[in-house]
């Protein structure tokens, strides 16, 4: 880790890169000049309620996040007033469930779980033409066959689901009040078709679940959200910055690029009524109704608005 004063000091825009990992949450700050200023993490715990099950709740990553975070901006406060732009990465597949008020509703079914065997042979049965329309097989790490055995075994959870995020993606909904994925990501789901590069309703459709489930979809490198005021103050950041749509394990490449809830009675906020983003492919920006509620949550010990 470069000490203060190093070869990095002359650059006054900074990048932040977050890595939700399944064992840890790991954040870089970066350079203009691709110096890596710091890394730090916080180690995260997998729970094994069951033969085959795998689960964290968000709230534990939230708070994992939030010590890497301020562990940073007590060394590195000056590096961190300078940052321009976050990029995310993260597990993909797992299933994060929201209810109408953006509650999280239960812990987060992971990637390795492996639960939904049975779900997958219906889920290929009930759509023959699954494989085309996602280009994958229907297998247990997928985040569909998750969502077809909780309408089969929890019901009463299926049935409060409003919306469901990846895991990266529902830090991104903490840190701008937004709900969006990147197409890689949302190709993993078998909700994707990936031919149309839009969510399909026959798959949604066979999981109990509509277009209004799912975030947005953006590209890795597009904008997708701007960082919450709340947050920012409590992480010495700046105010309204950038956070990318995501890419893959690069974070810091998608927090360069994206330039061109905390954890439930955490953090309070009205919604937006409406958000933007720019899309890579062409020069218009996109204004999209925001159908968020409101997102309860305290920072601090301080309600946040």
């Amino acid at each position: 880790m470069p000490a203060a004063g190093s070869a990095t000091e002359p650059y006054s825009r900074m990048y932040l890169g977050i890595d939700l990992g399944t064992s840890e949450v790991k954040v870089l700050l970066l350079d203009a000049g691709h110096h890596v200023v710091a890394v730090t993490g916080e180690s995260l715990q997998i729970s094994r309620p069951r033969p085959l099950w795998s689960e964290q709740h968000p709230h534990e990553w939230w708070a994992a996040l939030d010590g890497a975070m301020l562990r940073l901006a007590g060394q590195h406060g000056s590096a961190m007033a300078r940052v321009r732009a976050i990029g995310l990465s993260g597990q993909m597949h797992g299933a994060v469930l929201l209810d109408a008020s953006g509650e999280v509703l239960r812990p987060a079914i992971l990637w390795n779980d492996g639960r939904s065997r049975d779900a997958c042979a219906a889920l290929e049965s009930a759509v023959p033409e699954l494989r085309g329309i996602t280009g994958n097989l229907a297998m247990p790490g997928f985040t569909a066959p998750k969502l077809y055995w909780l309408r089969e075994n929890e019901p009463e959870i299926h049935a409060r689901t409003a919306c469901v995020l990846l895991p990266k993606d529902w830090i991104r909904f903490c840190l701008t009040n937004e709900r969006h994925t990147d197409y890689s990501d949302a190709s993993g789901t078998l909700w994707l078709d990936v031919g149309a590069r839009n969510w399909s309703d026959r798959m949604l459709s066979a999981c109990g679940l509509s277009r209004a489930h799912m975030p947005s979809l953006v590209e890795g490198s597009a904008v997708a959200g701007r960082l919450h005021g709340a947050v920012a103050r409590r992480w010495g950041l700046p105010e309204d910055i950038p956070v990318a749509g995501g890419a893959g394990d690069n974070a810091a490449s998608a927090s360069a690029s994206a330039l061109s809830c905390p954890a439930r009675d955490s953090f309070h906020s009205a919604p937006p009524a409406s958000f933007s983003f720019a899309q890579t492919d062409s020069s218009r920006t996109l204004t999209v109704p925001c159908t968020r509620s409101v997102t309860r949550c305290r920072i601090g010990g301080t309600k946040c608005r």
